[in-house]
């Protein structure tokens, strides 16, 4: 067999195979029991991917640090574990986090007046300047995302996405056997 024969059997045979292979990212979206996690964990991945990478080119700033930047922009201070409860990452993970932010001079911990144990995470003005500089970014890209809907389907999608997550605490607690 010539060097010509070789590569037109491969070529050949690498076709026949994709033929047979069929598209894991097609058959996960569209031919998957569990559609849904499937779809929602695809559309997570497409909007968190650029704008976290967007995050840690601009602001030198981790996943996990932007989270705390962008859980306290939202509310006027938090707790920490509020923060871990809301973002599913651990609290060893946000503790150094919250450390590197407070060293950086981005947020700041005030001990509360009632409880003196408690200590309240706040954004200092570069904090709040680095979230109030991403947040416009994170609006229009999720209006892009968004693009393909009426308004009427935000509506309706907004509706569905609140029921499955006001009914966590029915099913997320259940242990799986």
């Amino acid at each position: 067999m010539s060097g010509s024969d070789i590569a037109a059997l491969a070529k050949s045979r690498q076709q026949q195979s994709q033929a047979e292979t069929p598209n894991l990212l097609e058959t996960r979206l569209w031919r998957n029991p569990c559609w849904f996690a499937a779809r929602f964990n695809h559309i997570a991945l497409r909007y968190n991917g650029p704008l976290y990478d967007w995050v840690k080119k601009t602001t030198d700033l981790s996943r996990p640090e932007f989270v705390v930047i962008y859980s306290l922009g939202l509310a006027n201070g938090a707790l920490a574990r509020d923060i871990s409860k809301g973002s599913g990452f651990p609290k060893n993970t946000l503790s150094r986090a919250i450390n590197r932010l407070c060293d950086l001079g981005l947020v700041e911990r005030r001990t509360d007046k009632n409880d003196g144990r408690v200590q309240t995470l706040h954004l200092t003005t570069e904090g709040r300047k680095i979230f109030e500089d991403a947040l416009p970014r994170f609006i229009e890209y999720e209006d892009r995302m968004m693009s393909s809907l009426t308004p009427e389907e935000r509506n309706s999608l907004s509706y569905l996405l609140a029921k499955i997550v006001l009914d966590t605490p029915n099913w997320e607690q259940k242990t799986l056997t």
